[in-house]
């Protein structure tokens, strides 16, 4: 998992960084018997001709053919009883581990989707109780953080989040949200134990939109199979997770006719694709807000609070700020040095550093910058945590301390959990990151208007945004202007609410933080279904 390296970071690259397409990989889940839904906003007024593609007929003659020779991979599934403590009382639960299988509209297997459900017991009628899907993002991140975070058993870790040292230790999360939703937590396929049926091309589950319908296809399956139609059914997902549930409340309306009660967008991508200037502009906020955490603001900003720097770094971001990046050469002298100025006042950036910048400082090069001079770098994932490179004077950071911090508690813990107290026997190997690339950007302006037609067409759908204020995967103010851009009519933006926290893309490693976001999704999910 080498954020440096790879740019399909486990958690999340952020849509204002993410390349406007790649290449096509819906037209090969097509042909593999596959029927695609993509939602309204998202198709071509033309469809593109394929050069070289099989027809239609041939290709489903293919299948039909090499049917008899694939040996289909076996469902599984185990059932253990727990308890845990809960929002103040002991709460008794089920966790059902397993697999599903999702085929073709041939019946041609396709892939297999691991999972593990948790049930509150003794419920008088399950069926009218609210579930939800949970996943991680990436995209290629199997969802043992959230998982870990979210369920009801976590990590322990510092109170700020920081990782402690082997053996590591787990307990009853007093935060998670099953003491309001069933949860589901689903690896997507190419992560965890998700994987596809062996012969299948792995591309053809890479994309926005394939990813979006296959996992529709998996909450199809869950519902029917638990007997779950009638219950409130929620999205919470991380990161790209986001980008999947924006997606996912189109695809599921109109492929299943699956109406969602709410969706809860945890350190949000931004659903746009941003110019350069732009981008700059929505990095910004948080490349202030973390120089206020770190002390390095003069007295009177480090005076305010975190919501007035917070504002404060929004007003400059998009006030003087971008102005100046607008006007470019035809911005006067005054006014060029006048943002520089303040620029480096709030940023904690030397003047020289941010001309020789031309203003538009990267993450990559901010990572290193802003404590250069004491020999650390900034976390990616969380801009609280420090690090040390062996070339402090390097242009780019050698890994994420953030991630570094945490990542071998959240993935030991999880192996020894899944196994010790779920009873899954496995040899598999648990895949935390995965080489997804190419991941089809097909369809990606769009994934904003996908989302405010699913809200305009189920008027009831809520959506809760949660932001950290020191995450620099996914800015706080990215989401914010995707938002504000919507389109949504007066009636449905009430429809739509923020909460924030201070921490940063993995909110729930802060002890104040998930406390926070239990309180905040439990009334979410309380107010957006009939009890």
């Amino acid at each position: 998992m080498n954020t440096v390296q790879s740019p399909f970071v486990r958690l999340g690259l952020p849509a204002i960084l993410l390349a406007a397409s790649m290449s096509c990989v819906q037209c090969a889940a097509q042909a593999g018997g596959s029927q695609t839904t993509t939602p309204g906003a998202q198709q071509p007024q033309t469809p593109p001709a394929r050069p070289g593609a099989m027809p239609a007929a041939s290709a489903s003659a293919r299948e039909d053919a090499l049917a008899p020779l694939r040996r289909p991979p076996e469902e599984k599934t185990v059932v253990t009883h727990h308890s845990a403590r809960i929002g103040g009382s002991e709460l008794r639960y089920t966790a059902t581990v397993g697999t599903y299988i999702v085929k073709a509209d041939n019946g041609t297997p396709k892939a297999t989707f691991f999972y593990v459900a948790y049930t509150k017991d003794g419920v008088a009628d399950p069926a009218l109780r609210p579930i939800s899907m949970v996943y991680n993002g990436g995209p290629g991140s199997g969802s043992l953080f959230t998982h870990m975070g979210f369920g009801p058993k976590r990590v322990v870790l510092t109170a700020d989040g920081h990782g402690l040292p082997a053996p590591y230790k787990i307990t009853d999360n007093e935060d998670s949200f099953l003491d309001e939703t069933d949860m589901v937590f689903v690896d997507a396929i190419s992560t965890g134990y998700s994987r596809p049926v062996p012969g299948e091309n792995p591309s053809q589950f890479y994309g926005i939109i394939p990813d979006a319908n296959y996992f529709a296809d998996f909450f199809y399956q869950y519902i029917t199979r638990s007997g779950r139609w009638n219950s409130p059914k929620y999205l919470i997902g991380e990161s790209y997770g986001t980008t999947r549930s924006a997606e996912l409340a189109g695809v599921l309306q109109e492929r299943h006719q699956i109406y969602l009660n709410g969706i809860v967008l945890v350190s949000s991508v931004a659903f746009s694709d941003f110019g350069v200037d732009d981008k700059s502009a929505f990095f910004l906020p948080t490349y202030i807000t973390t120089a206020w955490y770190h002390h390095l603001l003069a007295p009177d900003l480090q005076d305010q609070n975190i919501e007035q720097i917070a504002q404060t770094a929004r007003t400059f971001a998009h006030g003087e700020y971008a102005a100046t990046l607008e006007k470019g050469d035809l911005a006067t002298p005054d006014e060029h040095q006048k943002t520089v100025a303040d620029m480096a006042r709030l940023t904690a950036l030397s003047t020289q550093y941010i001309e020789e910048a031309n203003l538009r400082v990267s993450p990559q090069r901010w990572f290193k910058e802003l404590e250069r001079d004491k020999r650390r770098t900034i976390g990616r994932l969380d801009s609280r945590f420090e690090g040390y490179d062996v070339d402090a004077a390097g242009e780019r950071e050698e890994y994420d301390p953030s991630e570094a911090s945490y990542e071998g508690a959240y993935a030991a813990t999880f192996q020894d959990y899944v196994r010790r107290d779920l009873n899954w026997v496995s040899d598999d190997y648990y895949t935390i990151t995965a080489n997804v690339r190419p991941w089809d950007q097909t369809g990606a302006p769009q994934v904003a208007e996908v989302l405010r037609s699913a809200m305009t067409q189920e008027t009831n759908l809520k959506v809760l945004v949660v932001c950290g204020y020191y995450d620099l995967a996914t800015p706080f103010n990215g989401i914010e202007h995707t938002v504000e851009h919507m389109h949504l009519e007066p009636p449905l933006k009430k429809n739509i609410s923020f909460t924030y926290y201070e921490a940063g893309h993995m909110l729930y490693i802060d002890e104040n933080a998930h406390h926070k976001l239990h309180t905040d999704v439990d009334a979410f999910i309380r107010s957006s279904y009939r009890r």
